[in-house]
């Protein structure tokens, strides 16, 4: 295999180095070091970056050699390449930061020096950003400090901007920086850009502020746990007042449009409902077409709505899909429907719904839609009260009921009298997925370090077999709702083992972390580490108990 690497064909060879440092072992790391040395130098930027990424894996597998792999990571850094082949090797250096406490000091080095010379704004503010979370924690703090003042001095605006943001970082986190710090921060108030003289002005009041240190930290360490656009469309709608505004009051998930559509050869588009399209958001529309309801007005404010549910095929006589909106203690099911019957008028249109199986559920109210024409969507509702704060799980058989008429083609006038008739649904079932919703972090690590341990829950379970460990990955991410961290849902072609990072937000509000280690025991057993971090230990046990019965 060793004999492939000087092939010829770069596909060939860059398969064979990528082969022996996958397979290969300890005693075997440096001689590939300085085989690979030479090879790098005569290929291609794509092919580096599999080079580079099965080095990562290596380094990961085989912990007590960091100092070489991290120093021969750090030489090619300094090489010439394009964005994406610097950006793969700096991805790396930072991974086996993360994963490998003993490579941090000399990691952050290397990318210190390599911010010295970096032609990429991207890269030099990603690094800035990652320094000034990690840079605090390492022994010396000092260190780091003129590299990254420096970038104010011999950048452009944007980097400056960032470097301005770490050093605020490093004076909320180190208290005897904090003096010297002040004075940098001072100094860039005559910045020619108003961005970085902004910042250090918020920074310096900030700092300066008496016992201000905690709100200062979750300012510069906490994570955003609202999507921007959301904050940006509430604040553009936000009409100055004696109420300020309230930032809990934001949507918390970005919705897909509720606007469906599908296709029939030789029609146009037909809607399937909801909200009409435009700017708002998903959740203002739903949050605005139900509070228009008086039957739904005193529910409260609306946790989550669903992507829509297809409750039909595709080309039938009647076109429906269902959204599912989560309250506190009720579920509200919005039914849109599409009648795509030129001769015919449906009035009076409902959903019968039975509950049978759901027996923690008991409808409350329904809202009949008065009329269906042809291609024209409509929605009908159904309200069902629910154990308040309780992510209740039931599964509901759906009836379409209505009186059909027909309708003269050349005059598009309907008959007066009409017939009852009846079209069979699919079933609908309500998850314990809806109960989460998908609000990412920014830093995994930090959040779970700052969740603490008071309310972690930690068990392990036994997964079945399974075809493999990507598909039981899915297969939880999916059960959970939640949303991957850091890329961690992507399980690499036949590995055994995996980690996979989730976080969302439950009903009632509350965050939720979790930790997912995976293993393939024996054939085609999976075997399940679950680790569950939130603000209420009731949450962690409702989050394993999801796994338990699922």
């Amino acid at each position: 295999m060793e004999s492939l690497i000087s092939d010829q064909n770069r596909s060939i060879a860059t398969l064979a180095i990528t082969t022996l440092l996958k397979t290969g072992n300890e005693s075997s790391v440096d001689r590939l070091m300085k085989q690979i040395t030479t090879f790098m130098s005569d290929i291609a930027d794509e092919f580096k970056i599999v080079v580079i990424e099965a080095i990562r894996s290596l380094c990961l597998k085989f912990p007590l050699k960091h100092r070489s792999l991290m120093n021969f990571l750090s030489n090619i850094l300094r090489e010439e390449g394009g964005f994406e082949y610097k950006k793969a090797i700096v991805d790396s250096i930072v991974i086996l930061i993360r994963d490998i406490p003993e490579a941090k000091e000399s990691g952050l080095l290397h990318l210190c020096e390599f911010i010295e010379d970096c032609e990429f704004t991207y890269l030099s503010t990603q690094i800035l950003h990652f320094l000034g979370i990690e840079g605090p924690k390492t022994s010396d703090p000092t260190k780091y400090i003129r590299y990254i003042y420096n970038r104010v001095h011999l950048e452009n605006a944007t980097v400056r901007a960032g470097a301005v943001s770490t050093l605020a970082k490093f004076g909320a986190m180190v208290d005897s920086l904090k003096p010297r710090i002040f004075v940098l921060l001072r100094r860039c108030l005559f910045d020619t850009d108003d961005e970085v003289r902004d910042r250090a002005t918020l920074y310096l009041n900030t700092l300066g502020a008496d016992g201000a240190v905690e709100d200062m930290k979750e300012f510069l360490f906490g994570s955003l746990d609202i999507p921007l656009v959301n904050l940006e469309r509430s604040l553009k709608n936000y009409e100055p007042s004696e109420e300020s505004f309230d930032i809990n009051s934001v949507p918390k998930e970005v919705k897909i449009q509720p606007l469906a559509e599908k296709k029939a050869p030789g029609k146009k588009p037909t809607g399937l409902g909801g909200p009409p399209p435009g700017p708002p958001s998903t959740i203002d529309a739903y949050e605005k077409l139900l509070s228009s309801i008086p039957e739904f007005a005193n529910f409260g404010k609306l946790f989550k709505s669903s992507a829509p549910v297809e409750l039909t095929e595709a080309e039938t006589e009647y076109a429906v899909n269902v959204v599912k909106h989560i309250f506190d203690g009720h579920v509200v099911f919005q039914y849109n429907c599409t009648n795509t019957i030129p001769e015919q008028l449906l009035e009076n249109v409902t959903v019968i719904v039975d509950a049978s199986e759901a027996e923690e559920f008991a409808e409350v109210a329904s809202k009949p839609l008065r009329s269906l024409p042809y291609d024209s969507p409509g929605q009908t509702f159904v309200a069902f009260e629910k154990p308040e704060g309780v992510p209740a799980v039931g599964k509901f058989s759906n009836m379409l009921r209505f009186i059909v008429k027909e309708v003269d083609p050349s005059t598009g006038e309907a008959e007066d009298d009409g017939v009852e008739d009846e079209y069979q649904l699919e079933e609908l079932e309500v998850v314990a997925a809806d109960y989460m919703l998908k609000v990412g972090v920014s830093n995994f690590r930090n959040a779970w370090e700052s969740m603490g341990p008071d309310c972690e829950r930690v068990d392990e379970y036994d997964l079945g077999p399974r075809e493999n460990l990507a598909e039981a990955v899915n297969a939880v991410i999916n059960l959970f709702g939640m949303q991957p961290c850091e890329g961690t849902e992507v399980v690499p072609s036949n590995s055994r083992s995996h980690t996979c990072l989730l976080s969302g937000v439950y009903i009632g509000n509350v965050k939720v972390l979790v930790r997912l280690q995976f293993g393939i025991d024996g054939p085609k057993d999976v075997a399940m580490k679950l680790a569950v971090r939130s603000e209420d230990e009731a949450v962690s046990d409702a989050i394993h108990e999801i796994v338990a019965s699922g």
